[in-house]
Protein backbone atom coordinates (compact mmCIF):
# COMPACT_ATOMS: atom_id res chain seq x y z
CA UNK A 1 0.00 0.00 0.00
CA UNK A 2 1.15 3.59 -0.25
CA UNK A 3 0.59 5.99 2.19
CA UNK A 4 -1.09 9.55 0.67
CA UNK A 5 1.29 12.14 1.09
CA UNK A 6 -0.64 15.32 2.03
CA UNK A 7 1.06 18.93 2.22
CA UNK A 8 -0.30 22.23 3.86
CA UNK A 9 1.50 25.42 3.95
CA UNK A 10 3.90 24.59 6.05
CA UNK A 11 4.12 20.62 6.94
CA UNK A 12 4.26 17.37 4.91
CA UNK A 13 2.63 14.48 6.22
CA UNK A 14 3.94 11.48 4.90
CA UNK A 15 4.74 8.17 5.35
CA UNK A 16 7.22 7.15 7.91
CA UNK A 17 11.37 6.11 6.99
CA UNK A 18 13.76 4.73 8.73
CA UNK A 19 15.83 8.52 9.11
CA UNK A 20 12.76 9.62 11.24
CA UNK A 21 14.39 7.10 13.96
CA UNK A 22 16.68 9.83 15.75
CA UNK A 23 14.03 12.75 15.41
CA UNK A 24 11.28 10.34 17.50
CA UNK A 25 14.06 9.00 19.80
CA UNK A 26 15.06 12.52 20.56
CA UNK A 27 11.64 13.38 21.33
CA UNK A 28 10.51 10.23 23.41
CA UNK A 29 13.16 11.30 25.98
CA UNK A 30 11.46 14.50 26.85
CA UNK A 31 9.64 15.14 29.99
CA UNK A 32 6.83 18.05 27.72
CA UNK A 33 6.72 15.23 25.12
CA UNK A 34 5.62 12.29 27.23
CA UNK A 35 3.60 13.71 29.75
CA UNK A 36 0.97 13.11 28.61
CA UNK A 37 0.85 10.08 26.89
CA UNK A 38 2.47 7.38 28.65
CA UNK A 39 4.60 9.73 31.63
CA UNK A 40 7.65 8.09 30.95
CA UNK A 41 11.05 8.20 28.31
CA UNK A 42 10.70 5.34 26.09
CA UNK A 43 13.55 3.20 25.41
CA UNK A 44 14.92 3.10 21.67
CA UNK A 45 13.47 -0.56 21.24
CA UNK A 46 10.42 1.15 21.46
CA UNK A 47 10.56 4.22 19.94
CA UNK A 48 11.52 1.44 16.95
CA UNK A 49 8.34 -0.36 17.61
CA UNK A 50 5.95 2.75 17.49
CA UNK A 51 8.07 3.62 13.85
CA UNK A 52 6.81 -0.05 13.11
CA UNK A 53 3.17 0.30 14.31
CA UNK A 54 2.63 3.74 12.34
CA UNK A 55 3.69 1.96 9.24
CA UNK A 56 2.17 -1.35 9.66
CA UNK A 57 -1.22 0.52 10.50
CA UNK A 58 -1.76 1.73 6.56
CA UNK A 59 -1.37 -2.08 5.77
CA UNK A 60 -3.68 -4.07 7.87
CA UNK A 61 -6.29 -1.01 8.46
CA UNK A 62 -6.26 1.34 5.22
CA UNK A 63 -5.50 4.56 7.13
CA UNK A 64 -2.69 5.16 9.89
CA UNK A 65 0.10 7.70 11.38
CA UNK A 66 2.10 9.89 8.58
CA UNK A 67 5.25 11.35 9.90
CA UNK A 68 5.01 14.94 10.16
CA UNK A 69 7.48 17.12 8.25
CA UNK A 70 8.31 20.48 8.64
CA UNK A 71 8.59 22.01 5.12
CA UNK A 72 11.15 24.72 6.14
CA UNK A 73 13.83 22.25 7.07
CA UNK A 74 13.27 18.83 5.93
CA UNK A 75 13.03 17.56 9.49
CA UNK A 76 10.51 14.71 11.05
CA UNK A 77 9.05 16.94 13.71
CA UNK A 78 6.24 14.28 14.93
CA UNK A 79 2.88 12.23 13.57
CA UNK A 80 -0.60 12.57 13.02
CA UNK A 81 -2.94 10.19 11.93
CA UNK A 82 -5.69 7.45 12.68
CA UNK A 83 -5.60 3.97 14.34
CA UNK A 84 -7.57 1.50 15.76
CA UNK A 85 -6.24 0.95 19.41
CA UNK A 86 -8.60 -1.87 20.81
CA UNK A 87 -8.48 0.27 24.04
CA UNK A 88 -10.09 -1.45 27.22
CA UNK A 89 -12.52 1.69 27.83
CA UNK A 90 -15.73 2.54 28.34
CA UNK A 91 -17.35 4.40 26.62
CA UNK A 92 -15.64 1.99 23.63
CA UNK A 93 -13.85 3.66 20.93
CA UNK A 94 -13.85 0.56 18.84
CA UNK A 95 -15.42 0.85 15.38
CA UNK A 96 -13.94 4.46 15.00
CA UNK A 97 -10.83 5.66 13.67
CA UNK A 98 -9.37 7.46 16.38
CA UNK A 99 -7.46 10.57 16.02
CA UNK A 100 -3.81 11.32 17.21
CA UNK A 101 -0.86 13.85 17.14
CA UNK A 102 2.34 13.98 18.65
CA UNK A 103 4.77 17.43 17.97
CA UNK A 104 8.12 17.87 19.41
CA UNK A 105 8.29 20.52 22.13
CA UNK A 106 10.39 22.61 19.86
CA UNK A 107 7.62 23.17 17.88
CA UNK A 108 4.84 23.31 19.88
CA UNK A 109 2.85 27.00 20.46
CA UNK A 110 3.51 27.41 16.35
CA UNK A 111 -0.66 26.09 15.17
CA UNK A 112 1.55 23.33 13.49
CA UNK A 113 -0.67 20.84 15.35
CA UNK A 114 -3.47 22.65 14.56
CA UNK A 115 -2.53 22.42 10.71
CA UNK A 116 -1.13 18.44 11.05
CA UNK A 117 -4.81 17.88 12.13
CA UNK A 118 -7.09 19.80 9.59
CA UNK A 119 -4.89 18.25 7.13
CA UNK A 120 -5.74 14.49 8.56
CA UNK A 121 -9.69 15.42 8.46
CA UNK A 122 -9.88 16.51 5.08
CA UNK A 123 -8.46 13.24 3.95
CA UNK A 124 -10.51 11.29 6.48
CA UNK A 125 -13.72 13.23 5.30
CA UNK A 126 -13.37 11.62 1.85
CA UNK A 127 -11.76 8.34 2.58
CA UNK A 128 -12.82 7.57 6.09
CA UNK A 129 -16.03 6.40 8.07
CA UNK A 130 -18.41 9.68 9.36
CA UNK A 131 -17.06 9.49 12.47
CA UNK A 132 -13.85 9.68 14.18
CA UNK A 133 -12.98 9.94 17.90
CA UNK A 134 -10.16 10.93 19.81
CA UNK A 135 -8.76 10.56 23.80
CA UNK A 136 -7.08 13.50 25.11
CA UNK A 137 -5.50 13.30 28.41
CA UNK A 138 -7.88 15.81 30.98
CA UNK A 139 -4.92 17.81 32.06
CA UNK A 140 -3.47 18.41 28.40
CA UNK A 141 -5.47 22.06 27.74
CA UNK A 142 -3.28 22.30 24.29
CA UNK A 143 -4.42 18.91 22.70
CA UNK A 144 -7.98 20.06 23.89
CA UNK A 145 -7.84 22.86 21.70
CA UNK A 146 -6.40 21.17 19.14
CA UNK A 147 -9.39 19.13 19.25
CA UNK A 148 -11.81 21.88 19.54
CA UNK A 149 -10.75 24.08 16.75
CA UNK A 150 -10.90 21.11 14.57
CA UNK A 151 -14.08 20.26 15.45
CA UNK A 152 -14.17 17.75 18.37
CA UNK A 153 -16.83 18.15 21.29
CA UNK A 154 -16.29 15.94 24.30
CA UNK A 155 -18.70 12.85 24.39
CA UNK A 156 -17.54 11.35 27.85
CA UNK A 157 -14.77 11.30 30.89
CA UNK A 158 -13.03 8.35 31.97
CA UNK A 159 -9.72 6.99 33.40
CA UNK A 160 -7.11 4.94 30.80
CA UNK A 161 -4.48 3.57 32.64
CA UNK A 162 -5.06 5.08 35.70
CA UNK A 163 -5.18 8.89 34.08
CA UNK A 164 -8.01 11.24 33.34
CA UNK A 165 -8.79 11.55 29.87
CA UNK A 166 -11.56 13.18 27.71
CA UNK A 167 -12.94 11.41 24.74
CA UNK A 168 -14.43 13.57 22.18
CA UNK A 169 -15.94 12.43 18.94
CA UNK A 170 -16.50 14.67 15.29
CA UNK A 171 -18.93 13.92 12.48
CA UNK A 172 -17.25 14.17 8.85
CA UNK A 173 -17.22 17.51 7.08
CA UNK A 174 -17.75 19.65 10.43
CA UNK A 175 -13.91 21.10 9.87
CA UNK A 176 -13.38 24.75 10.14
CA UNK A 177 -12.40 26.10 6.36
CA UNK A 178 -10.20 28.80 6.19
Amino acid sequence: MTIPQLETERLRLRGHRPDDFAALLAMWQQPAFYQYLNGAALPAEDVWKRLLQNTGLWHLLGFGYWAVEEKATGQCIGAAGFAEWQRAIRPTLQGYPEAGWVLAPSHHGRGYATEAVRAILAWADTYLPPRSVCLVHAAHAASLRVAAKCGYAEFARTDYHQQPVVLLERPASTLPRP
